[in-house]
């Protein structure tokens, strides 16, 4: 019998596939103030927690609460930060997403209004406010794709820190998250660790497609494809 693959153990579960719970400090989002209000904090020190790059900013606001979000970069001890409609266009403050010009860098992108923010949270990453339209306003997204948003949702304005993490503490990294690295393909392994593996040359040997219902063992690579390869921009016939 061989090797089970490792997307088979990773779906069986087990302490090296969960991510810790310890470490954790607070869930990283916008404070819960009403629409109409506005609001000044500062940044009383800046955090690390366990399992997140980008590092998290302990803001003090002026009514007395204390909320933690994600640190965009140049954001330091003793910042100031604007919170509201009236907020200035400047790196760190929270605006709704309304009162942002068209080609401005935004972060931390509420998907919802009230949800604290969802879009843009890993370190090092951006969105850019595309336009304003009737039914909402579009956001290009760093994949390249558009979205379109309620216009009161809330975004913070700069790019979140903590980006460029080099390959040489990405086995830490992705072990705080409960993910294993590397991830090695599968025709590069033997025959009897994956379905894809073996051979004098590196090749797949087979269809790639599986099924839907094929046993964990034999479940891997392209599952339940409608077609595989390029898409090609057929002409219409006139």
């Amino acid at each position: 019998m061989g090797k089970r693959p490792l997307v088979r153990r990773r779906g069986r579960g087990g302490l090296q596939f969960r991510v810790s719970a310890t470490g954790k400090i607070a869930p990283a989002k916008y404070p819960n103030f009403e629409l109409s209000e506005n609001h000044e904090g500062e940044i009383i020190d800046l955090v690390h927690e366990r399992g997140r790059d980008v590092p998290l900013a302990k803001v003090r606001f002026n009514d007395g609460t204390i909320s933690y979000i994600p640190a965009v970069l140049g954001a330091k001890v003793g910042s100031q930060i604007q919170f509201g409609l009236k907020s200035k266009i400047a790196d760190g403050n929270v605006i709704s997403i309304q009162n942002i010009p068209d080609g401005t860098t935004v972060c931390n992108v509420e998907k919802q209004f009230g949800d604290g923010g969802s879009f843009m949270k890993s370190a090092g990453t951006n969105a850019t406010v595309f336009s304003h339209e009737d039914k909402g306003v579009t956001i290009k997204l760093p994949s390249g794709k558009f979205t379109t948003l309620n216009p009161k949702n809330r975004a913070m304005i700069g790019t979140l820190s903590g980006g460029g993490v080099g390959a040489g503490v990405a086995w830490r990294r992705f072990k705080s998250k409960g993910q294993k690295y590397p991830i090695v393909r599968g025709v590069a392994q033997g025959a009897y660790n994956h379905p894809h593996g073996g051979g004098r040359h590196q090749h797949v040997g087979q269809s790639s497609t599986v099924s839907r219902d094929a046993p964990p063992g034999a479940k891997v690579g392209s599952i339940a494809a409608r077609k595989t390869g390029r898409a090609r921009i057929k002409e219409r016939k006139k």
